[in-house]
């Protein structure tokens, strides 16, 4: 694990930890190996897809993660076809960016019941993979989507080269471990250009854990 990434999750146990009188020096700020945009989409059939996303804020310390995410909604509390993306800043979350369009997506459906028990801890652990660069091929990674949706809710983990499956598989193996999912539970890699030709229900993964 990443020295970003222990500051993290220890700042987390300390966010986590009401009962303690935990001293923490806001002047001094750990700053991320990335600068991070989180985005907002909510669909107005009225306006294009790109104006529907709205660029919230950037960060690029620990401290000021930490700030934007405790003042805003939890994913499970969001509405009915609204997402969240979290991107590298200077990528915009959507296939055509060019960081993003000969990649794919590692994608965790989720069934309705597991809004309540598993979204919010679920994207919260995706963040922190992103932002402490917890994989061994970060530099792949673009960022992230949670979509809030009536049949069941979905989060995927964007990547920008589908062709470099080594590094494609790694990031999908680390994203099950740290998420604790069964080794029964299979999660599978869209390509996005897939995705945007599919005629059926269902892209066909290119790789899967």
């Amino acid at each position: 694990m990443s020295t970003n990434s222990l500051d993290i999750e220890n700042e987390k146990s300390e966010y986590k930890d009401d009962n303690e009188n935990v001293s923490m020096d806001y002047s001094i700020k750990h700053p991320l190996q990335n600068c991070w945009t989180l985005w907002y989409f909510e669909n107005d059939r009225n306006q294009s897809w790109e104006k529907n996303q709205r660029e919230i804020a950037s960060f690029d310390t620990v401290e000021d993660f930490w700030s934007l995410y405790n003042h805003i909604k939890p994913a499970s509390e969001l509405k009915q076809g609204t997402d969240y993306s979290l991107f590298k800043k200077g990528i915009r979350p959507m296939w055509e960016d060019a960081a993003n369009k000969k990649g794919g997506r590692w994608l965790i459906s989720l069934e309705k019941k597991q809004r309540t028990n598993d979204l919010d801890r679920y994207w919260l652990d995706i963040i922190l993979c992103l932002i402490g660069e917890a994989f061994e091929n970060s530099d792949e990674v673009c960022g992230a989507v949670v979509n809030i949706r009536y049949k069941g809710d979905k989060i995927g983990v964007w990547t920008g080269d589908a062709s470099k499956g080594a590094a494609v598989l790694e990031i999908g193996r680390k994203l099950k471990e740290r998420l604790h999912i069964s080794n029964r539970i299979t999660i599978g890699y869209e390509v996005h250009k897939d995705t945007m030709d599919k005629t059926g229900s269902s892209s066909k993964y290119s790789y899967s854990v």
